[in-house]
């Protein structure tokens, strides 16, 4: 932004003198070449006003096929009969598609970014344009007052009328569109960022193509690169600068939050990789995935869901384990929906991806440090383990840690031993190796402290009818540790069937059974309790309530009134 308001700085003057102006104050000798090409280029073209039509520019699939048949031919691959499409759509219509072709013999798959080129003449003006609009100043009062896509527009229609440059709405439109990418946006990333369908892009080195995760595809190459490593290094300290952070040859790898909320891995030059330059964006969702979407994606079940919800509503602690990429921090996300909105939250996290619509939430961020190292910390490094120790003196009825590595762990679990509610993700595939990371380095809790935890929840992605899934594996309850062994006693609420592709319960609870005794509820009311959740959850699905804030509304008014919900559902139900 700051570069943008730069590039824009103090507008509106200039604008108002530039007829006056014209070339001669505005243009320098190259722009006036530019600007001779162009009406050479365009003389035949004009056309009364009267006539004169604006058309929105529209491509048709024939267009998109040719153009695709081009890049494919482009990258060696001549023989386009032994390819085929197998997925296609829109990310920013009418100027990008993405078309997702199979080979018929190898089965390699490739991520085909469509964008129209633009001809000759839109080049030259697409040049000329680029040029003038860094002579131009704008008041940035206007900057926050109008916006800088409103500002840009408004600054190429200046332009174009001011030198008469001959192009049709159409192909204004095209310019636009590039202008916008290369100036607003992340250039080349900017179509890939938009597409909802990728949630990881990862730059090995320049002259290499970009590889995305894509949902529904795995891990995919795209025919997008980088020319050469100037060209990449730049685009990473651009990246970096969009950060807000600063990367150099001193200081040649950093990890970021973009603004969007995406993470980012960025390193610079050769000082690191041997390829040069390389970064790897994890995406981030506009609007994160709620309960009833992880029932529609079957991640789990409506009676798991509804099982943490009592959890959570009634104070107990958990931690979400699972693999690399397993889904973790999008089920502590979706799951933290159901702590009441009244409540103080604190979260804690290294990149910030926690998003909640709650009111009194705390969002802590840890920083690097800067200048001289002392007693093994970087002067003015404020850590994980700074912020959870901070947490505590703020009184939070909840504590969120995007996962635990190191010794914030150990203060997390003083806090739920001292009665506090915590959730937390760690990197481990069974409840065998999450003990044996949370006892050893550089961890180091005492086993007498585990039993503090009342959930684990172990998350897995796995293949199901060859398509890429996560799973909740096993739902965990710990009870107690045998005195005489000093094991954990565990129970195990829920297990995935792999086989079925289903969720089984086992159907015993303590957490189940402490929420009846403190309630005083018998048994028969607490398995209707239960059993409403998960209907009120299906029901959610069913009419797409699926929006953040929409979920968080519809949960707390069934804890506020659930008879009403539960009439209403019995209308829908009935209706339908």
């Amino acid at each position: 932004m700051g570069k943008q308001k730069e590039m824009f700085a103090g507008l509106s003057k200039t604008l108002k003198k530039s007829k006056e102006k014209n070339d001669k104050n505005r243009q320098n000798k190259k722009f006036n070449v530019l600007k001779n090409e162009l009406v050479k280029h365009t003389k035949h073209e004009k056309e009364p006003k009267e006539s004169a039509q604006k058309t929105s520019f529209t491509i048709n699939k024939t267009e998109i096929n040719a153009l695709r048949d081009k890049l494919l031919s482009n990258e060696g691959f001549s023989d386009q009969a032994l390819w085929e499409e197998i997925d296609f759509y829109d990310v920013a219509e009418p100027f990008a598609f993405v078309s997702i072709i199979q080979h018929q013999e190898s089965r390699d798959k490739r991520y085909m970014l469509i964008e129209p080129p633009l001809n000759e003449q839109e080049k030259q003006a697409y040049d000329f344009i680029y040029k003038s609009l860094h002579v131009i100043s704008v008041d940035v009062a206007n900057i926050e007052q109008k916006g800088m896509t409103n500002i840009l527009e408004e600054s190429v229609n200046h332009i174009i009328s001011d030198y008469s440059i001959k192009i049709s709405e159409a192909q204004k439109e095209k310019i636009l569109y590039y202008l916008k990418k290369n100036l607003l946006s992340l250039d080349k990333l900017d179509p890939i960022m938009k597409d909802p369908q990728i949630e990881d892009i990862s730059c090995d080195g320049s002259e290499v193509s970009l590889f995305l995760y894509h949902r529904n595809h795995g891990s995919i190459q795209s025919n997008i690169h980088f020319d050469d490593e100037e060209e990449l290094s730049g685009f990473v300290i651009k990246l970096a600068q969009k950060c807000g952070k600063h990367i150099s040859i001193a200081n040649p790898m950093i990890d970021a939050t973009m603004p969007d909320g995406s993470r980012i891995q960025m390193t610079l030059s050769t000082e690191i990789s041997t390829k040069g330059s390389t970064f790897t964006i994890r995406k981030f969702r506009e609007e994160p995935f709620s309960p009833p979407d992880l029932i529609r994606f079957n991640t789990m079940s409506s009676e798991m869901i509804a099982y943490f919800w009592m959890a959570i509503e009634h104070g107990f602690s958990a931690l979400i384990s699972g693999g690399t990429a397993s889904g973790k921090t999008t089920t502590l996300n979706a799951l933290s929906l159901f702590v009441p909105r009244e409540s103080k939250i604190v979260s804690i996290e290294e990149t910030r991806e926690i998003n909640l619509p709650h009111p009194n939430w705390i969002p802590g961020v840890s920083r690097s440090g800067f200048g001289d190292v002392v007693d093994g910390k970087i002067s003015g490094e404020i850590d994980m383990y700074d912020l959870m120790k901070a947490a505590l003196r703020q009184r939070p009825e909840y504590i969120l840690v995007g996962e635990i590595r190191g010794r914030e762990a150990y203060v997390l679990f003083q806090a739920m031993a001292t009665g506090h509610t915590t959730y937390s993700t760690v990197h481990a595939d069974s409840t065998k190796s999450l003990i044996h990371r949370l006892e050893g380095e550089p961890i180091n809790i005492p086993r007498i402290m585990l039993q503090s935890l009342d959930i684990v929840c172990l998350q897995t992605i796995s293949r199901v009818k060859n398509k890429r899934t996560r799973r909740v594996k096993q739902i965990i309850e710990i009870i107690d540790i045998d005195p005489s062994t000093k094991e954990l006693l565990t129970n195990e609420v829920f297990r995935w069937d792999p086989v079925k592709d289903s969720f089984q319960y086992s159907g015993k609870s303590f957490v189940i059974e402490q929420i009846r005794g403190r309630n005083n509820m018998d048994r028969a009311t607490i398995t209707t309790e239960l059993k409403q959740r998960a209907k009120v959850l299906e029901w959610m699905l069913k009419n797409n309530i699926t929006q953040f804030e929409d979920v968080a509304t519809s949960t707390a008014k069934y804890c506020e009134n659930k008879n009403e919900v539960l009439t209403q559902i019995e209308m829908d139900t009935h209706g339908s």
